[in-house]
């Protein structure tokens, strides 16, 4: 996320993503990747790695618990539904706010500290909250089973205006279904803007001090600038992205449990940024359609399905390919994930945008060459050494 970049360009980069966003549907069909659900999961969790990434990528703080914001935003939204209206827009806003909150909560405590102490002080946090959802606050979590619409939920905004429902409604837009491709835009729309506004956060002077927070805290204080507001700034920021994230879990789909703020969905953002190059624009969002994409294709793939892929292959060859990729694929996706994410770190530390950004260098390099040859030649023929 460098400040560097001008207006136009910036234009052209979001001109670009929205119009890769929104084409999804076409240009993912050829990788069976293009059905509503996978969609909405691959815009949703855009979301979450862009908001995490504006608190690791620019302030440099890497934090276990993020998931915690993802979960009381859904349980929010859920509520909302419940209590108010399947209407999308109250869930939404009030699951965004309370997520907000709790992270200003959290923030102003765990930013007390730094390094690997504010990491271990947010897992701390994360945990409490799944154990309590998961537990404690059964009344309003319920428990193991999770929050659920029920027929019988008041919804005073609803039955004030068509009264009692004799059915389980579904979420909607003013009367839009919140499904299948039309969930999927819905998501989609936000997506975009959660891009744009991290684009300017990046480009702004607040950027510009966030980044001098990750290069050096201690230095920017010696200087008489206080830091902690805009760390917790950035934080608060972070935890809205994720509770608007996990309300539009709950907008696709609504249910809210424990789960969504245990330990293993903050490590997941954590992947998600890592792969796709920290402190990037494009990054976070190609890290969490990377690992969306091999937690469900991948996962799909068993014997029957890997053996008519290598039918072509003798059958004594064809058993012994099948039995290696196996352990790659189905249950052992996670094998896949693992290797890839080695891979990068060691070949490419920067994630996906760093080959990215290589192989651009590459490809701009022949043009280079073509351009100065001419400038040589005629340096040549003047006798100029």
């Amino acid at each position: 996320m460098t400040s560097t970049q001008t207006p136009s360009r910036d234009l052209l980069l979001l001109g670009g993503f929205a119009l890769a966003v929104l084409a999804m549907p076409l240009w993912l069909a050829p990788f069976g990747a293009a059905y509503p659900d996978l969609l909405q999961k691959f815009a949703i969790y855009g979301i979450f790695a862009i908001g995490f990434n504006i608190l690791f990528g620019l302030t440099g703080y890497l934090s276990f618990g993020h998931a915690a914001f993802l979960g009381v935003g859904s349980y929010t939204a859920v509520w909302c539904f419940k209590l108010l209206t399947m209407n999308v827009i109250p869930a939404v806003l009030c699951g965004t706010a309370v997520a907000g909150l709790f992270a200003l909560a959290i923030g102003y405590v765990s930013l007390r500290r730094s390094g690997i102490y504010f990491s271990i002080l947010t897992l701390a946090f994360a945990q409490m909250s799944y154990n309590m959802a998961y537990s404690v606050l059964t009344p309003i979590t319920n428990g193991e089973t999770g929050l659920q619409i029920t027929r019988t939920d008041p919804r005073v905004i609803d039955t004030a205006i068509s009264g009692p429902s004799t059915i389980i409604p579904h979420t909607n837009l003013f009367g839009i279904p919140m499904s299948g491709y039309t969930g999927f835009y819905f998501c989609a729309v936000l997506l975009i803007a959660a891009f744009y506004i991290a684009m300017r956060i990046a480009r702004s002077p607040f950027g510009t001090m966030l980044r001098a927070i990750r290069s050096n805290q201690t230095r920017l204080n010696y200087t008489g600038v206080n830091s902690r507001p805009y760390a917790l700034a950035a934080f608060v920021i972070s935890g809205l992205f994720a509770g608007l994230a996990g309300a539009l879990l709950a907008v696709t789909d609504p249910l809210a449990g424990a789960e969504r703020m245990q330990w293993t969905a903050s490590g997941e953002v954590v992947l998600m940024t890592i792969l796709g190059g920290v402190g990037t624009l494009l990054g976070p969002v190609l890290g969490a359609a990377m690992i969306k994409y091999l937690e469900n294709i991948f996962s799909a793939f068993n014997n029957q399905t890997l053996h008519a892929f290598f039918s072509f292959l003798p059958d004594p060859l064809e058993d012994a390919v099948v039995t290696v990729t196996h352990l790659f694929v189905g249950e052992g996706w996670q094998l896949t994930l693992g290797v890839m994410f080695v891979v990068l770190v060691v070949f490419l530390p920067g994630g996906v945008m760093e080959g990215i950004d290589r192989l651009g260098r590459i490809l701009r390099r022949p043009r280079a060459q073509v351009a100065t040859q001419p400038v040589r030649r005629a340096a040549t023929t003047s006798g100029t050494p």
